[in-house]
């Protein structure tokens, strides 16, 4: 059994057998929760009853896989450990290969879980928000922990490696002048990553102005980019400055740039080799300096293959790629971030929550999420609005479902017994293979590799591919 010390009057138990695992786990606590005074670290179950049976903890982390010794079920040796912790912040956590024993850890009596690999800042995110959820945070002095920019970054929830990898990204390209090419189904967050860069970068006193390509008419389009003079065409009344004017010095966001007409992309292209620009009706040329930033949810590759997309213009566009991740991908963030748009949303009714249900938590984790983190957030606010407080049950959630449902009710419809499934294309089929078996393993894509029977560098190259809009490659 390993003790190391801090500053404070937290006392933190981590069970874990693997000995580099709890050595690192314990070193980075030790750095990002600056009111844990002691962190005891025991291989197995009973060495950690001994442990509680001789202090009190505020705070138990628990391998699941390291129980093994107390009981063959991993909940029935949480709810041992749970009793002796007599109210400590319990954390379950599991290898990530099976929701149900996170869930059944949960009914045990775990007050959350996690998924391995996990780290110092991201236990610290969680602990942060049940410290302050179970009046704990004086006690771990937690009030302004360093988990902060982990668990919410310029917007972002979630502590899963994939979400990090972005963070990671964002703050290493955000002061660059480059343009940057986000891509990612809707509802991921691509307008927040966008704001994210440029907050983060050397513009961020400048304007960002935002321009959404799917959402103007095209034949307004021209003018809301790059301006209009006076008597250009009927309804021009004044000049008016388009909207890489209106971010000169700032950041030009191009959102759904895969709806640009043809014609107005080679303007655009013109515009970012030259840095020059024409309003509308007027022959002189303005210097402007803007920061690109575009993003879309389709693949752009496709785009360019169906004459849609200028292959110069991406090429050109496409200089700092960021893919977000679909929310189904990312399952351990599913849950932070239900907690924290039902905690938001339930003040903002004035109701009062007490948490989710196993078949409640069990329905949000395998939910397939097409619409990603936007869809999930409108779900806890239809519920803090039609429920009046107390635990979130799957029942309630199902209620609230009304797109799940709907989905249900149009696929039923649509597809009569004898028709075939639609057939994704294989590239499709082996992303979502590859992304779902690295998810599942907690974002180690050695050990995802291993279960596919596949090289990592393979995972690394497709990856890759991906990012970069490429479909299929070998």
């Amino acid at each position: 059994m390993h003790t190391g010390r801090g500053k404070a009057n937290g006392r933190l138990l981590l069970i874990e057998r693997d000995a580099d695992s709890a050595s690192r786990v314990a070193e980075d606590l030790s750095a990002v929760l600056p009111g844990t005074s002691e962190i005891v670290v025991a291989p197995a179950g009973r060495q950690a009853v001994d442990a509680l049976r001789q202090a009190q903890f505020d705070i138990v982390l628990m391998d699941l896989s390291s129980l093994g010794d107390l009981s063959e079920r991993s909940d029935d040796a949480v709810t041992r450990l749970v009793k002796l912790a007599d109210g400590a912040l319990a954390i379950a956590i599991s290898d990530g290969s099976s929701v149900s024993a996170a869930v059944a850890a949960m009914r045990a009596g775990a007050h959350d879980y996690m998924v391995k690999p996990i780290d110092g800042p991201g236990i610290a995110a969680r602990i942060d928000e049940l410290a302050q959820r179970h009046g704990k945070a004086r006690t771990l002095g937690l009030a302004a922990g360093s988990s902060e920019v982990v668990a919410d970054f310029c917007g972002f929830i979630g502590t899963s490696s994939a979400m990090r990898f972005v963070y990671e990204q964002i703050t290493r390209i955000a002061p660059s002048a480059a343009p940057v090419f986000i891509t990612g189904e809707s509802g991921t967050g691509k307008d927040m990553c966008a704001e994210a860069l440029h907050a983060k970068g050397p513009r961020r006193d400048k304007p960002l102005v935002a321009l959404n390509c799917a959402a103007i008419p095209r034949n307004l389009m021209e003018s809301e980019l790059f301006g209009v003079v006076r008597g250009a065409f009927t309804g021009a009344h004044d000049d008016r400055k388009g909207a890489a004017e209106l971010a000169d010095g700032g950041t030009l966001f191009l959102d759904e740039i895969g709806d640009m007409d043809l014609s107005l992309q080679s303007k655009l292209l013109r515009f970012l080799q030259t840095g020059t620009l024409s309003r509308m009706g007027e022959a002189g040329l303005r210097k402007v300096d803007v920061r690109v930033i575009c993003a879309t949810s389709r693949n752009p590759m496709t785009l360019i293959g169906e004459k849609k997309f200028h292959e110069d213009l991406f090429y050109r566009l496409h200089v700092l790629p960021i893919h977000l991740p679909p929310l189904r991908q990312r399952p351990s963030d599913i849950m932070v971030l239900a907690r924290h748009f039902l905690a938001r949303y339930a003040s903002q009714e004035h109701k009062r929550f007490t948490g989710f249900s196993a078949d409640c938590m069990q329905a949000l984790l395998t939910g397939e999420w097409p619409g990603n983190v936007r869809q999930l957030q409108t779900l806890m606010r239809r519920s803090a609005i039609m429920f009046d407080g107390g635990e979130m049950s799957g029942a309630r959630i199902g209620a609230a479902d009304i797109e799940a449902r709907e989905s249900a009710e149009i696929a039923s419809i649509a597809a009569p017994r004898g028709r075939r499934q639609a057939v994704l294309p294989m590239w499709q089929q082996e992303q979502r293979i590859i992304e779902e078996a690295i998810a599942s393993f907690g974002g180690n894509v050695s050990l995802a590799a291993a279960a596919l029977e596949i090289s990592p560098s393979t995972i690394y190259r497709k990856r890759q591919s991906w990012a970069d809009g490429i479909a299929g490659a070998a």
